[in-house]
């Protein structure tokens, strides 16, 4: 298979703090997690043939970016305000293939660390998120 269409994915934000995941609207583009590793050097005067040599140190959980085609009205819309200047982090969901046999989720935790709305006078109005995972994000296959 060449590819899979990415049409229908979701950003879903844990609306009350129980698990209750809604859907933030109008989202244009996701992209992420962005997971990410660190590699320690711990080449030695010793180390085979002039190498360096790396062992696998603390992984970071990334981020995820959102484009939305903003509406100010939208209650989805404002609670991502709320959510940034909130002090706890908050449970979200990126659905993959939504609805259909092959969906999966990646479920995290996560603060808002940009909001970053644009307006131009020949577009749409924009906002883009950025969401800093805490943790580790667990993927899930969640489709029938």
């Amino acid at each position: 298979m060449a590819g899979l269409d990415a049409f229908g994915t979701q950003l879903k934000r844990d609306s009350n703090g129980a698990g209750t995941f809604v859907a933030v609207a109008n989202v244009s583009d996701v992209s992420g997690p962005s997971r990410s590793r660190e590699a320690i050097e711990v080449t030695a005067h010793d180390s085979p043939d002039k190498y360096r040599e790396f062992v696998k140190g603390l992984k970071d959980g990334g981020e995820v970016e959102i484009t939305i085609n903003y509406d100010p009205a939208d209650t989805t819309h404002q609670a991502l305000d709320a959510d940034f200047e909130e002090d706890d982090l908050r449970d979200y969901q990126v659905v993959i293939l939504p609805g259909k046999a092959d969906e999966h989720t990646w479920e995290f935790s996560a603060l808002i660390t940009s909001l970053g709305d644009e307006f131009p006078h020949d577009d749409k109005m924009e906002r883009t998120a950025t969401f800093k995972i805490s943790g580790k994000p667990v993927l899930t296959a969640t489709g029938a």
